[in-house]
């Protein structure tokens, strides 16, 4: 069975960084793309970035392009996600996804850590 566990949320000033992390147990990390969401409050949840399983391709949010960095290691079974230059409306839950489903795996959510960026 998969489970994703997010870490690394926290209160970080304007302009500020922070590194989330999501840790993959069980079988096949490498078959599965990695993506981070997130939710602000009162607001729909949305896509930040993606990194394929190969970690050859990411793909960004318009919002995060430039300062945001996703990364995975395939070795550890962990994606990070590097967040610089924060701003206030990067506030919300950081929600980790593992998408296996084009192989046949399954698509599953970790249960969110929290991002707060104070003005």
């Amino acid at each position: 069975q998969v489970q994703l566990v997010e870490s690394g949320g926290g209160l970080v000033q304007t302009g500020g960084s922070l590194r989330l992390s999501c840790a993959f147990s069980g079988r096949a990390f490498s078959m599965y793309d990695i993506s981070w969401y997130r939710q602000a409050p009162r607001k729909e949840r949305e896509f930040v970035a993606v990194i394929r399983r190969s970690a050859a391709n990411a793909v960004y949010a318009d919002s995060v392009r430039g300062r945001f960095t996703i990364s995975r290691d395939n070795a550890k079974n962990t994606v990070d996600l590097q967040m610089n230059s924060l701003k206030p409306e990067d506030t919300a839950i950081y929600y980790c996804n593992a998408d296996g489903r084009p192989r046949g795996y399954l698509e599953v959510w970790g249960q969110g850590t929290l991002v707060t960026v104070s003005s």
